[in-house]
C-alpha cells in the first residue's frame, strides 16, 4: 500500500461545501483505482471559521496545513461578513494560509476547452487551443509592503502602499516559471511596469540575471503590464508562460481566464520552496471562482474548477501525471457530451446539478479505465 497523502479540505463558504464534495467523491475513486491512499482532514476557514471561532483561520487550523501534504480550499467571502473587522473577514484567512505558509507561486492556467470555445466573447480562431500558464508572485509587493494605510498631510487626506520586491522574492517566482517553460513551449515572458515604477526596473533586471545565469535556454521576453493586458485580448496564443508580481498578477490572470469565457471551470494552485529535509512543497490549491453566495445550496454549483484543482494537485504535489491527465481528459468527455452547469449553459446543451455533474466526471473516469 502506498504511503498515505495526508489532505486537508478547507471547504469553506458559500458553494465551497457543495463543489468539495464532489471533489472528496472523485478522490475516493483515485483511492480505490490507484491505491492513493489520501487521507481527509476537514476543517473551518473564512466566514465558517469567524462564526464559530470568531477568526477566520485558528492557529490550530493553521497548523494543520502546515503538516498537511497539500491543502484543498473551496471558496470564501460572502455579504454576510461585510461588517466584520477587515483583520477576521473570510479573505483575511485565506491571505494568512498563503502569508504563513509561504505560498509564493501562484500558477492559474488560461485554458479553453474544446468543448466551450463558443464562450468566449473572442472568436473561436482567436482563442482555440489556448492554454496560458500564468505564473503570479503571492507572497510580496504592494499588497504586503509596508508602509500602508491612510494619513492627514498638511490637512489633505492620503491613502497609501509601498510596493517593495527583495532580490530572492523575485528571484524565487522566476525559477518557477523558467521551470514550468521547461516543461511547455520553452517561453516566458515578464511583466512589470519598468517605464514608470523603481520596482519595475528592479523587478526586470532581477529576472534576466537569474535567465543568463541558468536558464538561457529558455526565450525570455519582456513586456508592461498596461501591453500584455493588450495583447492578451489581441492575440493570445503569442503567450505561453507569464510571470509577474502580485498586484498584475491578479488583473492578468482574471483578463486572461476571461478570455476562456468559463470563470467557473478554471483552477489554480499555490507554491511554496521545497523543504531541504523533507523535501515536500507547501501547496494549496483552488479554484478561481468566488463563493457564489447567491447560489450556494441550491445544488446549481460548477464543481469542474474544483476538481480540476485537485488535478493540478495529482500533477505537482504527487507527481501522478497519468491520473492528473486522465481526470483532465474526463473533464473534457463531460464537456463534449453537451453536459453543463447553469453557469456554462448553452442552448441545446443538458443542464446537470452540482452531484449530477460530479457523478458524470465519474462515469467518464470508469471509461477510461
Amino acid at each position: 500500500m502506498s504511503t498515505p497523502k495526508n489532505i486537508l479540505m478547507l471547504a469553506g463558504d458559500g458553494i465551497g461545501p457543495e463543489v468539495m464534495g464532489e471533489v472528496k467523491r472523485v478522490m475516493d475513486w483515485m483511492n480505490d483505482k490507484y491505491d492513493s491512499s489520501f487521507v481527509i482532514e476537514e476543517d473551518l476557514v473564512g466566514g465558517a471559521c469567524y462564526d464559530v471561532h470568531g477568526v477566520a483561520l485558528t492557529d490550530e487550523t493553521l497548523a494543520k496545513a502546515h503538516g498537511a501534504d497539500a491543502v484543498l480550499l473551496g471558496a470564501v467571502g460572502g455579504p454576510k461578513w461585510d461588517d466584520v473587522a477587515r483583520e477576521h473577514r473570510p479573505e483575511a484567512g485565506l491571505l494568512k494560509l498563503r502569508k504563513e505558509m509561504d505560498l509564493f507561486a501562484n500558477l492559474r492556467p488560461a485554458l479553453v476547452f474544446d468543448a466551450l470555445i463558443d464562450a468566449s466573447t473572442l472568436k473561436p480562431e482567436v482563442v482555440r487551443g489556448l492554454d496560458i500558464m500564468i505564473v503570479r508572485e503571492l507572497t510580496a509587493g504592494v499588497y504586503f509592503g509596508q508602509p500602508r494605510g491612510e494619513d492627514i498631510r498638511d490637512g489633505v487626506a492620503y491613502g497609501f502602499d509601498t510596493q517593495i520586491y527583495s532580490e530572492p522574492e523575485i528571484d524565487r517566482v522566476a525559477r518557477v516559471a523558467f521551470d514550468l517553460a521547461k516543461k511547455r513551449t520553452g517561453k516566458v515572458v515578464s511583466v512589470e511596469k519598468a517605464n514608470v515604477m523603481e520596482s519595475g526596473v528592479f523587478w526586470r533586471r532581477v529576472v534576466s540575471k537569474l535567465h543568463a545565469a541558468e536558464y538561457s535556454d529558455i526565450e525570455l521576453s519582456h513586456m508592461y503590464a498596461d501591453n500584455c493586458c493588450m495583447q492578451l485580448v489581441r492575440w493570445p496564443g503569442q503567450f505561453d508562460v507569464i510571470v509577474t508580481d502580485n498586484l498584475f498578477g491578479d488583473i492578468l490572470s482574471d483578463c486572461a481566464a476571461m478570455l476562456t469565457g468559463s470563470l467557473g471551470m478554471l483552477p489554480s494552485a499555490s507554491l511554496g520552496s521545497k523543504d531541504p529535509v523533507t523535501g515536500k512543497i507547501p501547496a494549496m490549491y483552488e479554484p478561481v471562482h468566488g463563493s457564489a453566495p447567491d447560489i450556494a445550496g441550491q445544488g446549481k454549483a460548477n464543481p469542474l474548477a474544483s476538481i480540476l484543482s485537485y488535478s493540478m494537485m495529482l500533477r505537482y504535489s504527487f507527481d501522478m501525471g497519468t491520473a492528473a491527465d486522465k481526470l483532465d481528459q474526463a473533464v473534457q468527455n463531460v464537456l463534449a457530451h453537451g453536459l453543463r452547469t447553469a453557469d456554462i449553459m448553452s442552448k441545446g446543451m443538458h443542464e446537470l446539478s452540482t452531484r449530477a455533474m460530479g457523478e458524470a466526471v465519474l462515469v467518464e473516469l470508469e471509461k477510461l479505465g
